[in-house]
């Protein structure tokens, strides 16, 4: 047995190979393993948006990078200490990803004249490439070694070989010193009623852990204790999972019924997959046959008194866009979550972008500002939807929350809350008086009180067409028309007195460059500043959750900064906002590659632009 010979605080693992490796399934394991054993972890799926991509090739490489560590992680981490290559096109995708000094383990069978054609590397094997000289390579035949442990099972070749990536697993846990136990309880349970298929699986888990105990090419394994996180009850998180989680938190917490009509589509989807488990917290789930049906459907439960939920992705937004305007003319709560996806159009199904932004904030027409709220993570996830489902309740608004696939789609460990702790969410109710009723009558928030159908006195006409003051009847007075829409927008502005002063995440409060963030570009701005901290760089950072309205301070934050770096995933639409709304010039850095941020990106950045 190999002496476990250096401790780490940190390692990243990047697996890749085509599309049917299982790479996407060998990441979802590892990472839960080590959230288990207590590590911090975040993590990066990236996969091929075709349903079969083509195998073999470069545009097929399905990719999985985990970072995990004992002290806090907010990215999956830039490079690779270990580089899982399943075939020749993974390695050809990804051998840049991986670092100086880093390990390299080949599946070799996957590197024969056939995979290397269809990678288009006949000239050169990617094996021999000159990138490989700083890095340890161990070529290792997963694909015998999975057939030969194999050898006396009944399953067909097919299916044998659809195993090797629990060989792959098998000998990563030898490697990091990780038990099995996990791995083997969800092959038992996801394969309950197939007895051969379970023994496959654990045979060749077991063969890869034991060719790591025997084999005398690896000389050592790596240890990275737990991290000292909060103390708490944790689990893994995904973004989607999160959003749903914090969906139906917020409508018990409301004592509210929630009603979910959505139309499938990536990255989006799992939102449904997962509310649709959870009929016994009142959550109804619908499958509509459009985008059109399945946000009108939510604008119905809204009317009947339920929370009504809706998501897609930016293409299907743009197609609830006339339903959501009217949800804005009838005052109605309605929660609608945009996982952004590289567009436009079709554009990138499974790649992350942050585009959608001035979508969110002015995509509808006529003068229909709402409120619009962004996650920052898996883990945030939860707390931003919570947020954005108050506003919408307490302020009768339909409220944009903003996700995309990078969070959508990415894991780490999150300390959910007793629901004891929770901000209470407080529907405000239209009561029968003996004065005449008036549905349009507002509060000091500026906010109608909710009628629920059937609740006697309070009849009332409800439509799209403009409203008059207090009656709601339809008006065409052009002094009316121009009142409702200041009284519209005033609402949504007035909500800056109920969310929080935008503070400073981490380093100076005041200086020469300050980073300002929103959505997903977080953890790597986050992890950026620790670094330029540490080499005394005068910076700060501060990150948005309220884009819509912003935090009444923002403008006395950003003044006190002498330059102020906004990086985003797209080509530069929260910086048209801040210089428009606060006339303050801001460095734009844009990434517009369906892929997030490194933090060295953001680090070279600040360096370029702090003189």
């Amino acid at each position: 047995m190999a002496e476990v010979k250096e401790k780490r605080e940190q390692i990243t693992v990047l697996f890749a190979g085509d599309s049917g490796d299982g790479m996407q399934l060998t990441g979802n394991q590892f990472t839960s393993t080590h959230a288990l054993f207590g590590n911090d972890i975040s993590t990066f799926p990236n996969f091929p948006a075709e349903i079969r991509a083509p195998q073999g090739t470069v545009n097929g490489v399905s990719g999985f990078q985990v970072k995990f560590g004992s002290s806090r992680i907010f990215t999956p981490g830039d490079a690779a200490d270990v580089l899982v290559a399943m075939n020749a096109a993974a390695l050809k995708a990804n051998m840049h990803k991986l670092k100086k000094g880093g390990i390299l383990i080949a599946n070799t069978a996957g590197f024969d004249s056939k995979n290397l054609k269809l990678a288009n590397c006949e000239d050169e094997n990617p094996l021999e490439s000159e990138r490989l000289e700083d890095v340890m390579v161990y070529d290792v035949d997963i694909t015998e070694l999975t057939m030969a442990a194999l050898e006396d099972s009944p399953l067909t070749k097919k299916e044998k070989l659809r195993t090797k990536n629990m060989f792959v697993l098998g000998f990563l846990f030898w490697m990091f010193n990780r038990s099995l136990e996990s791995t083997e309880n969800y092959i038992k349970e996801k394969f309950s009623k197939l007895p051969d298929v379970i023994d496959a699986n654990v045979s060749v888990l077991k063969a890869g852990y034991n060719f790591g105990e025997t084999s005398e090419a690896f000389t050592s394994r790596y240890q990275v204790e737990p991290a000292s996180l909060e103390p708490g009850t944790y689990r893994s998180v995904m973004g989607n999972q999160g959003v749903a989680i914090g969906l139906i938190a917020a409508a018990k917490k409301a004592g509210l019924e929630m009603f979910y009509g959505s139309y499938p589509i990536t990255p989006a989807s799992d939102i449904l997959h997962e509310l649709a488990k959870h009929k016994n917290f009142s959550v109804r789930t619908f499958q509509a046959e459009d985008e059109i049906a399945a946000v009108t459907s939510a604008i119905g439960a809204s009317f009947g008194g339920a929370l009504g939920v809706t998501a897609s992705s930016g293409p299907g937004i743009a197609l609830k866009t006339e339903a959501i305007g009217l949800a804005i003319m009838l005052e109605l709560p309605l929660v609608v979550v945009n996982v952004q996806r590289g567009g436009p159009s079709t554009g990138l199904p499974t790649k992350t972008e942050q585009a959608d932004l001035l979508q969110a904030v002015y995509g509808r027409n006529g003068e229909a500002p709402i409120p619009v709220v962004a996650a920052r993570s898996p883990e945030e996830a939860f707390e931003a939807t919570y947020e954005a489902v108050r506003i919408s309740v307490e302020h009768m608004t339909p409220v944009m929350l903003l996700s995309d696939g990078y969070i959508a789609n990415g894991a780490s460990p999150w300390k959910f809350p007793e629901a004891s702790s929770l901000k209470p969410i407080k529907p405000l109710y239209a009561e029968k008086t003996e004065e005449e009723y008036m549905p349009y009558a507002r509060d000091e928030k500026l906010v109608r009180k909710w009628a629920i159908p059937g609740t006697e006195g309070l009849e009332h006409r409800i439509g799209g067409l403009e409203k008059e003051e207090l009656t709601g009847n339809v008006s065409y007075d052009p002094d009316n028309h121009e009142k409702m829409v200041k009284l519209r927008a005033e609402k949504i502005d007035k909500i800056a007195d109920y969310i929080p002063e935008q503070e400073i995440d981490n380093g100076s409060d005041s200086g020469k460059v300050l980073i300002l963030s929103w959505g997903s570009t977080y953890g790597a701005v986050k992890t950026a500043v620790e670094d330029l901290l540490k080499d005394d760089y005068d910076v700060g950072h501060a990150h948005l959750r309220y884009l819509n309205p912003m935090p009444r301070n923002l403008g006395e934050v950003l003044t006190k900064f002498d330059k102020v770096l906004v990086p985003e995933m797209n080509d530069g639409q929260l910086i048209h906002i801040i210089q428009s709304k606060y006339n303050k010039r801001c460095i734009p850095l844009n990434k517009i590659k369906g892929i997030p941020f490194t933090s060295a990106e953001i680090v070279e950045s600040v360096k370029e632009n702090y003189a």
